[in-house]
């Protein structure tokens, strides 16, 4: 059968285009969702196991910053080979591959003794890490045209927000009641049991994921007709395929900067959210997962609406405008009332809803613009650099508290980073996304 064509005539109803693309998004994503759950889990653990290690280790705040983002350099440095070695492979071998080998070096992370050990470790992860993310973003685009991609990419991203709403308390739970459990600590075991699921869940992907449209077998031929004539109208609209394009399109640069500015926004809360409560006072490490939670339980219902949004006024630069103020304010609010803990666990809910909506959003945006290898490239430019933010966000964080005894400093700064990232995709995001119709 040729997919790569079909005439308008052929198209039977809305009702089944609705049918298909309901049964791809429930083949498809739900499983995503619980790989990347377990991908952000392994990824900002760190910041629970800091709890016990820092002082059973003896570690300042600046060691743990670096070595929570020494993960993105390795994570840097490999982004775009493994998303170029995932458009040649196929996903289903390249993101079980990945998980596996991900899972593995979380789980030995439990064997730090020392801060140079941490940062091998560290690095480690992110180079085995390397290309998940920009893979699946990557790996949407092969099934869901650009008017389906901001909310299907909420429900991906969600995987974010739920990891910290399970996260938390597990976290907390497992390193109070199985501390001294055959002579471990604690966060040995954190990161002994939170990493062995990835290594099941990358076996599973290698049998359960299909590359492409045309090699699922769970679609009949009119579903893959219909669906492969969705993507081939988005690819026959842009313009740049190569990989030179990628790299060399100005308007990438422009959103990796944007990223940048994002992500270091969300790495702020996800690494010192728990030490952020902490210092309010609260000593049960449980309690400290379960307010946690709170935060990443809003932001789960507001990135998905905000997804639905901007999908159906098929517009993306303002509502991202609008939910990176709302990030920077909680920002600002854990900076200046952060010494209360419900003061503090509310400005986190008002800050991490702001910035997963709008990364969720803001995914629309460049993967709007590049179709083909320029697209592997590309996406992966924007992600590697972007999450450089990774790397200078807990380590600024880190080195501020140590100067300061604060962080209130390092968290305004934060919040004009994200004000800056939202105000460039207002002036250089597309007016209207294409392929709309």
């Amino acid at each position: 059968m040729e997919i790569s064509k079909l005439e308008a005539g052929d198209i039977t109803s809305a009702q089944m285009e609705a049918s298909a693309y309901s049964k791809v998004t429930w083949r498809l994503v739900p499983f995503l969702v619980l790989c990347y759950i377990f991908c952000f889990l392994d990824r900002v653990n760190v910041g629970f196991a800091k709890l016990q290690m820092q002082q059973q280790l003896g570690f300042s705040d600046t060691a743990y910053g670096l070595a929570a983002g020494i993960f993105f350099i390795g994570y840097f440095i490999f982004e775009i080979p493994s998303n170029l070695i995932l458009e040649k492979v196929g996903a289903r071998r390249w993101i079980g591959r990945i998980m596996i080998t991900w899972g593995v070096i979380s789980s030995l992370t439990m064997f730090t003794n020392s801060v140079k050990t941490f940062y091998i470790w560290r690095f480690l992860l992110g180079v085995m890490e390397a290309g998940f993310f920009p893979g699946i973003i990557l790996y949407l685009t092969y099934w869901f045209p650009p008017k389906k991609r901001a909310q299907v990419t909420a429900l991906f991203i969600a995987a974010n927000p739920v990891s910290g709403l399970i996260g938390g308390p597990l976290s907390g739970w497992i390193m109070e009641n199985a501390s001294g459990l055959f002579r471990l600590a604690g966060w040995q075991w954190l990161f002994l049991l939170e990493g062995l699921p990835s290594v099941i869940l990358g076996l599973v992907a290698l049998w359960y994921l299909d590359d492409r449209i045309a090699t699922s077998k769970w679609l009949d031929d009119n579903e893959k007709k219909l669906l492969q004539y969705h993507i081939d109208m988005e690819k026959k609209e842009k313009v740049r395929h190569s990989l030179r394009d990628g790299l060399l399109e100005w308007r990438v640069w422009v959103f990796a900067l944007v990223y940048f500015c994002f992500l270091a926004g969300m790495y702020g809360f996800s690494f010192w959210m728990p030490q952020m409560i902490k210092s309010t006072g609260i000593k049960s490490l449980f309690f400290i997962g379960i307010l946690t939670a709170i935060p990443n339980a809003v932001a789960i219902i507001a990135m998905i609406w905000a997804g639905r949004s901007s999908d159906r006024n098929l517009e993306r630069r303002w509502h991202t405008l609008i939910f990176g103020l709302i990030a920077s304010l909680g920002l600002g609010l854990s900076a200046a009332y952060g010494a209360s803990t419900w003061a503090a666990v509310f400005a986190a809910t008002v800050g991490v809803m702001g910035i997963m909506s709008t990364i969720t959003i803001y995914w629309s945006v460049p993967t709007a613009l590049l179709a083909g290898t320029a697209s592997a490239g590309g996406i992966a430019l924007v992600n590697s650099f972007g999450n450089l933010a990774g790397f200078l966000s807990p380590y600024m964080l880190g080195y501020i508290k140590d100067a300061t005894k604060s962080l209130a400093l390092g968290l305004y700064s934060l919040a004009a980073l994200v004000v800056l990232g939202a105000i460039l995709v207002v002036i250089f995001g597309p007016r209207r996304p294409q392929h709309a119709s």
